[in-house]
């Protein structure tokens, strides 16, 4: 979550205007990270943000890097009238480009927060600096088109990119024929599963791996429910994916591995500007973990799990202290048990994860 405050502070901030019901401007959130957390830098280098993630993306050298990117890229002053709107200047991209992010999924529900002119202007900007997305486009055969990655040597990722409603994606949002907007799924039924796996039929291709990054749910807590499950298993079973990569969530929810593939409920907020922001503390959404699958290329088999945990602060990430991922550990620990997955410690500061018939 790029926008909004975080853009303040980068080197390019754009307009501070804000419609919300109490905030009028970005700065405000600036000011809220500031009373609990001290003096926050201005115009700051574009690696910033990421702080100390980025030396463990250097240690890790990981073949491909996806996040769900949850703010338009635009100048754009027509903001919808929904309450919350979040935007990033357009001369801020090379805040992802700094972490060297391929695929920025964009079905979600700030990606056209200041209108289909702000969408076009996000894909322009991104598809510009060399950073694919998933899950919008400029009309709907290009918001269900995947994000291909060429792995030399090793094949292809394709990331699809979805919505759901259950997220506060209005469904005007969603792509037509001629309109822009975002890939929605009709529900979580087997017919819609079965729709998925007709359109990855058409592009995958022998030794391809298929990651399905959704935006669904609400923000707080850490129920999956059994229609979002029945999902996830109906999208293994019938359009073989390999990867769920779900997010919405401001902090991490349960993870399972079902048939050896990987199912990401919740992954949390990597970075957002909610430092200072009351009322859901119990859920320490300044926690967060950075996800490093590794699957076998061949299969898109679940090798191994390896999470590591970082704090949010100031706008920064830090690798998390010993308490604070104690208590992370814990928590995810205590909601994925149910799924048979269990976490542990792997005595380098990052969290292993194992799962029943793991080889």
């Amino acid at each position: 979550m790029l926008g909004r405050g975080v853009d303040r502070i980068l080197a390019h901030p754009g307009d501070d205007r804000l419609y919300e019901a109490v905030v009028r401007s970005a700065e405000t959130y600036v000011r809220l990270a500031e009373t609990v957390s001290g003096p926050i830098p201005r115009r700051v280098d574009p690696t910033y943000v990421w702080g100390e993630a980025l030396d463990a993306l250097r240690e890790v050298g990981p073949d491909a890097r996806v996040v769900n990117l949850e703010t338009s890229v635009t100048r754009s002053a027509e903001a919808l009238p929904k309450g919350i709107n979040y935007k990033m200047s357009p001369d801020n991209v090379e805040c992802l480009t700094a972490a060297r992010v391929d695929v920025c999924a964009i079905a979600n529900n700030h990606v056209l927060d200041w209108g289909r002119r702000g969408l076009l202007e996000t894909l322009t900007t991104l598809h510009g600096a060399g950073v694919r997305t998933a899950g919008a486009g400029r009309n709907a055969a290009e918001a269900r088109t995947p994000a291909v990655l060429e792995m030399p040597g090793k094949g292809r990722v394709l990331v699809f990119g979805y919505g759901c409603e259950s997220s506060g994606i209005p469904r005007a949002w969603a792509a037509g024929s001629g309109a822009p907007g975002v890939n929605l799924l009709a529900d979580l039924s087997e017919d819609t599963a079965l729709r998925v796996a007709e359109h990855v039929a058409a592009v995958r291709e022998p030794g391809d791996v298929v990651v399905a990054s959704i935006h669904w749910g609400g923000n707080w807590g850490y129920q999956v429910t059994p229609a979002q499950r029945s999902f996830a298993h109906l999208l293994v079973d019938r359009a073989g994916i390999d990867v769920l990569h779900g997010h919405s969530s401001h902090h991490p929810r349960p993870i399972e591995v079902y048939r050896d593939r990987l199912l990401l409920y919740g992954c949390g907020d990597f970075v957002n500007d909610y430092e200072g922001i009351t009322g859901n503390e119990r859920y320490r959404g300044d926690l967060v973990f950075m996800y490093l699958p590794t699957l076998d290329v061949a299969s898109g088999r679940l090798v191994g799990l390896r999470l590591i945990p970082f704090q949010l602060r100031k706008f920064r990430l830090s690798r998390a202290g010993a308490q604070d991922a104690a208590w992370l550990h814990r928590v995810l620990e205590r909601e994925s048990a149910r799924f048979g997955t269990r976490i542990r410690s792997d005595g380098e500061g990052a969290l292993s994860v194992t799962w029943p018939g793991m080889a």
